[in-house]
């Protein structure tokens, strides 16, 4: 009895046929990961940035084991605490400007991206409520609010002309709800009078403390029932920047 031919196997899918696979969610790497992923990110910007970390590492580590050398000991404690303060020193000074450096990366790749306004908010402490893209056009000029200490701040992003329309209209919207609050507009961009991305945070956070505890919430709460009342309309369209979330907990407080 003759065989049934046997039907040819399919031809392995090459590299442009390979599926590419989705960034993985920083929020469920582990920390070791997260630095991992945002060395890989900053290379990509900075490809000096071992030589910095482990310059920085050689630098501030024979000047922490220098200075422990000279303290009053003797013996083998001595070469002990010598060598263990120098790694230290060197460690912190490697991953202080290991932190500085992968955050201007960060600020550098998302520059001039629909959304890097909104991203780099999120770096900022405890006590901030962010709400991204609470008004947009189809130009995608996108409004942000931050509502924190200083009350209400408004970060607009786009075209400057179109912004400060949407953040005028945003104003008389969040006055109607909020009067007592104070309102801060911003505009994020490299023009004249605006914030560039990589000061943004810092300019938010210098806005002063204007509002306690208990005001901040009553704030939040009315604006909440303000935004539930606003007619549903679709997000812009454009990629929105996520590798500040990666680094969040890498660069709080360094």
């Amino acid at each position: 009895m003759a065989k049934s031919p046997k039907a040819p196997k399919a031809p392995k899918p090459g590299k442009a046929g390979k599926a590419q696979k989705a960034p993985a969610d920083p929020s469920k790497m582990s920390r070791r990961q997260q630095m991992l992923e945002t060395y890989r990110m900053t290379k990509k910007s900075d490809p000096r940035i071992g030589l910095w970390i482990l310059g920085s590492f050689l630098v501030f580590g024979a000047i922490g084991f220098v200075v422990f050398k000279i303290l009053p000991g003797s013996g083998v404690i001595e070469w002990i605490l010598s060598i263990v303060g120098g790694l230290l020193a060197g460690v912190l000074a490697a991953m202080i400007i290991f932190g500085r450096r992968a955050q201007n990366a960060a600020y550098t790749q998302m520059e001039g991206q629909p959304g890097a306004a909104a991203a780099a908010l999120g770096m900022l402490r405890r006590g901030w409520v962010t709400e991204p893209a609470i008004a947009f056009n189809r130009q995608q000029d996108v409004v942000h609010r931050v509502v924190g200490p200083p009350g209400i701040v408004l970060i607009g992003e786009g075209n400057p002309t179109r912004v400060r329309q949407l953040l005028a209209s945003e104003r008389r919207k969040h006055e109607r709800v909020a009067s007592e609050a104070p309102i801060h507009e911003i505009v994020c961009g490299r023009g004249e009078g605006e914030v560039p991305l990589p000061k943004l945070v810092r300019k938010v956070q210098k806005l002063g403390r204007k509002v306690k505890g208990p005001e901040l919430t009553d704030i939040i709460h009315r604006l909440k029932a303000m935004d539930a009342n606003r007619s549903a309309i679709p997000i812009p369209k454009g990629p929105v920047p996520t590798s500040m979330k990666g680094m969040r907990g890498n660069l709080r407080g360094r």
